[in-house]
Order: structure tokens, then sequence, then C-alpha cells
């Protein structure tokens, strides 16, 4: 019974899934709508029904180098650079570097603010406890160590930022486009 019941299974994962066709038409107003369903599509519709084949599992697509473009003015020309990139590249390459060195800086100044003041609390209560003392030492020590973190964030981000400059640069982009 075992041995029938995993066949049945294992035939169950391997068939094929096919999906019926996907009807589509926009009425009146603009909107599109879709149905499995021809009989659902309204009779005043059924002549302009378009069908799509819609796959479970989708090749993903291979990011192009061409990014998406604002709608152009007539006449008006999209400048790119040596390589055929244009301003949206330049600008995607930025911005997540842009993103972490703000991130970075901002955590930055508020461990350092809180470091200054714990360092003022463990000052001002010279008087207290070995343990209390012990325990505002530690805490420093980590403080410190977290600013060391986004120290090396704000570097790192600052160093890319001027890699992805410089090869724009040698790619003749306009330096507007990194701001």
């Amino acid at each position: 019974m075992r041995r029938i019941f995993c066949i049945l299974v294992f035939l169950i994962f391997i068939s094929p899934v096919y999906a019926g066709p996907i009807y589509k038409w926009t009425d009146e107003n603009g909107v599109v709508h879709f149905s499995d369903d021809l009989s659902k599509v309204p009779p005043a519709y059924r002549d302009r029904v378009g069908t799509e084949k819609w796959e479970d599992m989708q090749k993903p697509e291979a990011p192009s180098s061409a990014s998406p473009q604002a709608p152009l003015q007539k006449g008006e020309e999209v400048k790119k650079d040596t390589y055929g990139q244009d301003e949206t590249y330049w600008k995607q390459r930025a911005r997540p570097w842009k993103e972490r060195l703000e991130e970075a800086s901002a955590n930055y100044a508020r461990t350092q603010a809180k470091y200054e003041q714990t360092s003022a609390d463990l000052t001002a209560r010279r008087y207290g406890s070995p343990t209390q003392y012990k325990t505002g030492i530690i805490e420093l020590d980590r403080l410190k160590e977290e600013m060391e973190k986004y120290q090396a964030d704000i570097s790192e981000a600052n160093e890319m930022l001027s890699k992805i400059s410089k090869e724009a640069e040698e790619a003749n982009a306009n330096p507007d486009w990194l701001k």
C-alpha cells in the first residue's frame, strides 16, 4: 500500500501542469479584464478578445543594460555616455551607495551621541559602585566598536561612490548624473 501511495505522489509531482488560455479584453472605459472562461466575456467584446498564454514558472529575464526611460519630448534626444548608458543607469548605480552612506552616517551620529551621554553619565557617577562603573566601561567599549563599524561602512560607501564617479568620468558621462 505504501509503495502505491509513493508512486501516485511521484506521478502527481512529475506530471506537467497545463494552463488553459486566458482571455483578455478592454471595455469602453479602457478597463482591462481577464477571464479563463470565454462565456464570461460579454458578447459585445468577443470579437476583440485576445488570448494570452501564462506559464506557472516564468523564466527570469536577464536585466537589460537599457534602463527604463522617461517619456521624451518631440525632438528630444536621450543623452548617453560612451558605452551607451544613460542618466538613469548611473543614478541607479549610485543610489544604493548613497542610501548606505546616509544610513551609516545617521547611525554613527546616533551612536556617537549615545557614547558621549554614557561617558558623561559615567563621569558624573564617580562615586558609584564598582559594578556600575565596570558596566559603564563595558557599554562604552561596545558603543566604540559600533561606531567603528559604522565608520567602516561610511568609508566603504565613499570608496564605492568615488569608484563609480571615476567609471562615469572614463565613460564620458555627465557628472551631474551622479548627484
